[in-house]
């Protein structure tokens, strides 16, 4: 018997009205996610990034030339603080893999951008952390993958309220 099966059965012993269908639900997610991070995690150390670090390459990649964004479209598209955002930004910086680029017309005005470094370090990090995810999932086959991504867009739009 996992763990997990175990803590539910101990419940239903000891408060058989419970409903421990969602503890065991959320039990098993929150133990998926701790693998899930671990494995991306090593695979972005191989680059020297850290998982935000990562997302920050990648959202300006993902965008297309000139792979650059304003500091504010990069906050809306990643939900960080600013403080946070300015803290990776600052350690990108010192790597090498963007650079802050003030406006010709507006010298207040900066966007981030991604150096030559940058774009090749986040086109081979993309090639491995996809390779990982293919790796997350393997063990769930072709029909499963895409009913599991349905029921956990269904579940997000409960709290985003997006479809």
């Amino acid at each position: 018997m996992e763990d997990i099966d175990r803590v539910v059965a101990q419940w239903g012993e000891q408060k058989p009205h419970l409903d421990t269908e969602p503890m065991a639900i959320l039990g098993r997610f929150l133990r998926l996610q701790k693998h899930i991070e671990a494995e991306i995690s090593t695979c972005h150390k191989q680059f020297d990034l850290t998982m935000g670090e990562f997302d920050v390459l990648a959202t300006l990649r993902r965008n297309g030339k000139p792979y650059t964004l304003t500091p504010s479209k990069l906050l809306s598209s990643m939900m960080l603080t600013s403080g946070a955002m300015t803290n990776r930004l600052d350690k990108l910086e010192s790597k090498d893999l963007i650079a802050r680029v003030h406006s010709t017309e507006d010298r207040r005005s900066v966007s981030v951008a991604l150096t030559n470094k940058g774009l090749a370090t986040i086109d081979k990090a993309i090639e491995e952390h996809v390779k990982v995810q293919h790796q997350l999932v393997a063990n769930l086959s072709d029909i499963e993958q895409p009913e599991l991504n349905q029921l956990f867009k269904t579940w997000l739009a409960g709290f985003e309220g997006n479809q």
